[in-house]
Formats: structure tokens, C-alpha cells, sequence
């Protein structure tokens, strides 16, 4: 794999070309393949992974150090969500929220960094392209979302069995009482079964991409202006972005629970 973009040079001349290079993915020599995303997103999630394993070693139940009231905070939110939409029991359940959340929202707080800080610094080794915010990538989120129907799939038979969970996919959500019924309304129920089931993490993914992506294209058009005027506009921008980058890593992580808890529900 190279870690050059196809067909490109080492930086723009002008709004245009400025605008099109950081909206432009570092790839592989096959156009295929989204490094960037990629390996800013594998580094994020080590990095949850060893704060939240560093805050297990050093819990104490004594005076709780600054990292452990952190961790304890952030897990006390997520528990709270949990309870609340997830009724049935779960040993999954809580880790896997905790981990959606957290990591989206690392990978969405890439957004903060100034637009050609890391850039710049990877052109200093020969890499021209590099966008920052996994999550302004479509295929990353769409990646999540496909993840979360894995799931949504794997409780469901977990929870019904496999012969219940096909049984529902073709008796619901209209319901009859006698074979013909059933036969006769067999198709529709499975079309709506398929559109809800689709509906899922398409949603999902387009949300999360969606917001992520305005936000990261706003901080380019600021970082355009003049430097006064980048410090005028983005210091506002950056502080109410910091409300779309925690509720959207919590919205994405909400969802998914009540997806979850939809899917161990019997009709």
C-alpha cells in the first residue's frame, strides 16, 4: 500500500483546491481503501482502551483519583441510559454502549484539532492527504451501523431462537389467527420487517456522517478567513461544536441500546 493520493500534489493554490485537498482521503495504491480513516480510528480505540484499563489498574476504593471519577462519570451516564431502555438481562450490553460512546466520541473530537495542524505535519514525511474525523466518512459510519445490525440480528436469535426470530419476520407486526391469515399477510410482514431492519443503521450512519461532515466542512471554510477572523468565528463555532460531538456520540450510543432492546421484544 502507498501513502500517497492518486494523481495529486503536495498542497493547494487556492479556496478551491484548498477546500477539495482536505476533503480528499489518504488511500491506498487501489483507490479502495481509506487509510486515514483506517488508522486514526484503530489509534483512537487503543487509546479508549488504555485510558479505561490504566482507570481499572489504579480504581481504589478510597479517595478516587481525577482519571477514576472521569471513567466512574462516564460510565455512570451510560448505565443510567441502559437501565433505562434495556430491561432484559446482559452481560453485553453495558460494555458495548460504553465503548460505542466513548470511541465515537474520540473519533468525532478530531474535529477540534486545527484543520492543517496534522495535515501539515504528515506532508513533512511525504503524505499530502490526510483527513482527521473518521466520522465524517461514510464509509466508517456505515461500517458502525452494519456492526450494530450484527448485533440487533444476534440478540434477536439469542433471545427468541433462531426458528422464533424467522417465525417473526413473517407474523408481524400484522397478526392472524388461522394458516391462511398467516400466509396471505406472510409477505407484507416480511417486507416491513425488511424495511425497519435496513432503516436502522442506514439512519444511523447517515445522522452520525451526516452532522460530522457540516461540522468538518465549516472549520475549513473558517480556516479560509483571514487569521482575526478565524479566531472571531471559530472560537464560538468550536465550543457549540463540543455539544454536537458529546450528543451525537450519545445519540449514536442511545439508539443502539434501544435497537438492542427492541430486538430481545417479542411481538
Amino acid at each position: 500500500m502507498t501513502t500517497e493520493h492518486a494523481g495529486g500534489h503536495a498542497g493547494p493554490a487556492n479556496a478551491t483546491e484548498y477546500i477539495q485537498h482536505h476533503l480528499a482521503h489518504l488511500q491506498n495504491a487501489d483507490k479502495t481503501f481509506n487509510l486515514d480513516t483506517f488508522w486514526i480510528s484503530a489509534i483512537l480505540g487503543a487509546l479508549f482502551l488504555f485510558v479505561f484499563w490504566l482507570a481499572s489498574k489504579r480504581a481504589t476504593a478510597g479517595v478516587p483519583g481525577k482519571l477514576q471519577n472521569f471513567v466512574e462519570f462516564v460510565m455512570e451516564i451510560v448505565n443510567d441510559t441502559v437501565n433505562g431502555a434495556f430491561h432484559a438481562k446482559s452481560r453485553v450490553i453495558a460494555p458495548l454502549a460504553i465503548t460505542i460512546f466513548v470511541w465515537v466520541w474520540l473519533l468525532n473530537a478530531m474535529d477540534f484539532l486545527p484543520v492543517d495542524l496534522l495535515p501539515k505535519l504528515l506532508s513533512l514525511v511525504g503524505v499530502n492527504y490526510l483527513r482527521v474525523v473518521p466520522t465524517a466518512d461514510v464509509n466508517h459510519t456505515l461500517g458502525m451501523s452494519i456492526g450494530v445490525l450484527i448485533c440487533i440480528i444476534g440478540f434477536s436469535i439469542s433471545a427468541k431462537g433462531a426458528g422464533g426470530w424467522v417465525k417473526e419476520l413473517f407474523t408481524a407486526p400484522f397478526h392472524a389467527s388461522g394458516p391462511v391469515g398467516m400466509i396471505l399477510l406472510a409477505p407484507a410482514n416480511f417486507l416491513l420487517q425488511m424495511v425497519e431492519l435496513l432503516a436502522k443503521p442506514i439512519s444511523l450512519s447517515l445522522r452520525l456522517f451526516g452532522n460530522m461532515y457540516a461540522g468538518e466542512l465549516i472549520f475549513i471554510l473558517i480556516a479560509l478567513l483571514p487569521w482575526w477572523a478565524q479566531w472571531a468565528l471559530g472560537g464560538p463555532w468550536a465550543i457549540f461544536h463540543i455539544l454536537i460531538v458529546t450528543l451525537q456520540a450519545f445519540v449514536f450510543m442511545a439508539l443502539t441500546v434501544v435497537y438492542l432492546a427492541l430486538a430481545v421484544e417479542k411481538h
